[in-house]
């Protein structure tokens, strides 16, 4: 947590934070590769900051934001970056917090399956892996752990415009994905369908109003006239079993509410 130089600690050297630049959308040419030296503590501001100073300004949304704001919400970065430090799994070797900036995404993992569910991290009750480490980052105002950042995250991409985050879990690792600006009309039938089980998770957790096709226009900018589309979309969500009626008598169309799959 407070190493000057994490290096000189043999068992922990590997697991100091990587970041990567990537030239365009894949892995095939590095521009620069960043290994951290400072202890997790010590050093995240800097991390951060130097995580920002590498992203390019959202020049698309001028009604909404400010013309040099980033692309990407410093706070989903901060929230995602410290998940990362924390849930780690410290008892697979070989591998660290790694964080790889993409042209058209950021990309966050960290060693270990997540405890909770990919599809309730909004909605489950926080768990620390480390609960000593949770503690400490606590203590240093680096980390709350009190369950709320997956939902700073969501409502962080929905205030930027951007495509709904992806959590993504293999064999052994766990990675959080913050994807640049698309467009709705560039974005397939999985983004779609992500992003509006998440703001149905995100309205049901805040407790003041259910997702709708009215909230759900508003997500995605899309104009009243054009309701059909945020109909088409929360369609294809049902289909795929993120979300359902929040009340089944109700046969009017233009009242329905839904609630995520496992209110």
């Amino acid at each position: 947590m407070l190493a000057k130089n994490i290096e000189e600690f043999e068992n922990l050297s590997r697991k100091a934070v990587r970041v990567i630049i990537y030239e365009g959308k894949d892995r095939m040419k590095t521009i620069k590769e960043l290994d951290g030296k400072k202890g997790y503590a010590t050093g995240f501001e800097s991390l951060i900051g130097f995580i920002n100073n590498l992203l390019p300004a959202n020049e698309v949304i001028k009604t909404a934001l400010r013309a040099d704001v980033k692309m990407y919400p410093e706070i989903a970065i901060r929230e995602l970056v410290a998940n990362a430090l924390i849930h780690q799994d410290f008892y697979i070797t070989g591998a660290g917090p790694m964080i790889e900036i993409f042209s058209d995404r950021i990309e966050i993992t960290n060693p270990g399956q997540p405890l909770i569910d990919t599809l309730r991290l909004l909605d489950s009750p926080p768990r620390s892996r480390n609960e000593k480490l949770a503690s400490i980052m606590r203590r240093f105002k680096v980390y709350e752990e009190r369950g709320s950042g997956i939902d700073k995250v969501v409502f962080q991409s929905e205030l930027f415009q951007l495509p709904a985050p992806d959590f993504r879990k293999s064999e052994k690792h766990f990675t959080a994905i913050l994807f640049s600006h698309k467009p709705l009309s560039k974005m397939n039938k999985d983004d779609k369908v992500r992003a509006c089980y998440l703001h149905c998770c995100l309205k049901y957790v805040a407790g003041k109003t259910k997702m709708n096709n009215t909230t759900l226009r508003e997500r995605f900018k899309i104009k009243e006239k054009n309701y059909p589309i945020a109909s088409g979309i929360i369609s294809d969500t049902i289909e795929a079993g993120l979300i359902k009626l929040s009340d089944l008598n109700n046969k009017s169309k233009r009242y329905m509410s839904y609630i995520p799959f496992w209110a």
